[in-house]
């Protein structure tokens, strides 16, 4: 996508499929001499559109049939959400209605907008910064409600003006350590060493604080997958469909019934959880299998939670264990299946308990202990983190990457300062510093990276 956006776009901004209410947005000079051509209004007062105000009335085709009754709003720029002169006709949310509206929009002078485009021209009209834009589609694609709080605090613009404030000061920084090097009998008068570190690890404290909270939240932000793990019949896809109250796994005796994995989401209490159910561990020969049994393997490794499901009514040995995740490595929850049935002898619960793992005991196919999973599951992803605080400031992924540059850079500074490097050497910090702060809200960022954030927009927004 170009970095200029000319001419007037139109899109449906509802998600697809049938729904009560649709809206068709359009955005541009001409969007409202469109709708003034498309328009009927049912009163016989109207003289036009009103600014803000609600306009009821039907859309009608080329021909003068009418396609719907309708609300339509006007806005106009600068004060809309692109800065455009801006329409939202809202319809019925059927898929033909919505496709025949728009249609009749599209020909008369708009064109289909890009992914991202509405926002896209608001961050180049100036109505935001990228940070703000990013956070647009982080509400949108919020996995859960501390998701939607921590993204609706950069979307008022907070983080943007802390980035903002924080270039400032660097930049006010480089200026002197300019003046320093342009007149370096002086430089002790303009800019003492001392009074620059500190500046410098000023700035360094504060990206660091805006950096505690992006591993904190990841859970919140980005969901957490936990994946299903054990030997075959051991009981991992009765556990999947216990868990999600309905019947999403084949389950039968026959062993290997699970070749490939499966994945489904559970919201548990607001904490979106990706439940992976992987093949049963066990030596095979069949290749398709063994590709099953690698991919769960892999999916273990990256799992923020590992749940590593035993048979209790069959007997244990050390050799289950070292097929499973240590103890140590602080995400992975024993849990022993048909505790309805008779137990082994010795019990699996109490080996698995005597070589330091977290216990607990269910019936995937009773039902019993399930309840009590599912909350050990959530406090073990959460652990440390907690609930969202609404009013914390968390950067994206993107925006921790380019503080982790400033911040070195910040940090090698005083180092180079207390190693004497020449002043004007330690303006290059201070140049890529400020640079990727620059990168974050937008004012120096590549095209590539613009197209990265706004290509994955929904088309509409």
């Amino acid at each position: 996508m170009a970095l200029t956006s000319t001419g007037t776009i139109a899109a449906i901004a509802t998600p697809p499929g049938d729904g009560g209410v649709g809206i068709i947005r359009i955005s541009g000079e001409i969007s409202r001499s469109i709708a003034c051509e498309i328009f009927r209004p049912s009163g016989k007062k109207f003289s036009g559109f009103k600014p803000y105000t609600m306009h009821y009335g039907s859309i009608a085709d080329s021909s003068g049939i009418e396609i719907d009754d309708v609300l339509c709003v006007f806005m106009p720029g600068p004060n809309s959400y692109t800065g455009e002169d801006t329409i939202e006709i809202n319809c019925h949310g059927g898929r033909a209605i919505l496709r025949a509206v728009l249609d009749e929009v599209l020909a008369r002078g708009s064109r289909m907008a890009n992914p991202g485009e509405f926002t896209l021209r608001a961050f180049l009209n100036g109505r935001m910064d990228l940070t703000q834009a990013e956070a647009v589609a982080e509400m949108i694609h919020a996995p859960s409600k501390g998701a939607a709080q921590l993204a609706k605090v950069k979307l008022s613009g907070v983080l943007g003006e802390r980035i903002a404030e924080l270039r400032k000061n660097l930049e006010s920084l480089r200026a002197r350590l300019c003046v320093a090097v342009d007149f370096p009998e002086d430089e002790l008068e303009c800019l003492p060493l001392d009074e620059m570190k500190e500046e410098i690890s000023e700035a360094a404290a504060r990206i660091t604080r805006l950096l505690a909270g992006v591993e904190r939240t990841r859970a919140w932000r980005e969901g957490a997958l936990a994946v299903l793990s054990g030997k075959v019949n051991a009981g991992k896809s009765s556990l999947l469909n216990a868990l999600l109250g309905r019947n999403r796994a084949i389950v039968t005796d026959i062993p290997g019934t699970t070749r490939d994995f499966i994945e489904e989401t559970l919201n548990l209490d607001g904490l979106q959880v990706r439940l992976a159910d992987t093949a049963g561990l066990r030596e095979t020969d069949d290749a398709v299998e063994q590709a099953g049994l690698d991919m769960g393997r892999d999916l273990a490794e990256q799992a923020d939670l590992v749940l590593l499901i035993v048979d209790g009514s069959q007997p244990f040995s050390a050799e289950d264990l070292s097929r499973a995740f240590s103890p140590e490595s602080g995400k992975c929850i024993a849990v022993v299946n048909k505790c309805d049935l008779e137990q082994a002898s010795p019990a699996p619960a109490e080996v698995l308990k005597s070589s330091g793992y977290d216990v607990i005991e269910i019936s995937a196919k009773k039902g019993q202990g399930i309840d009590e999973l599912a909350d050990m599951i959530r406090m073990r992803i959460l652990e440390g983190a907690g609930e969202p605080d609404p009013d914390e400031l968390v950067p994206n992924s993107r925006q921790a990457a380019n503080l982790r540059k400033a911040l070195a850079e910040l940090q090698a500074l005083v180092e180079d300062i207390n190693m004497q490097i020449p002043y004007d050497l330690l303006g290059v910090r201070l140049e890529s510093a400020t640079s990727a702060l620059s990168e974050i809200t937008g004012e120096i960022t590549p095209q590539e990276v613009l197209n990265s954030i706004f290509d994955n927009f929904c088309v509409g927004k």
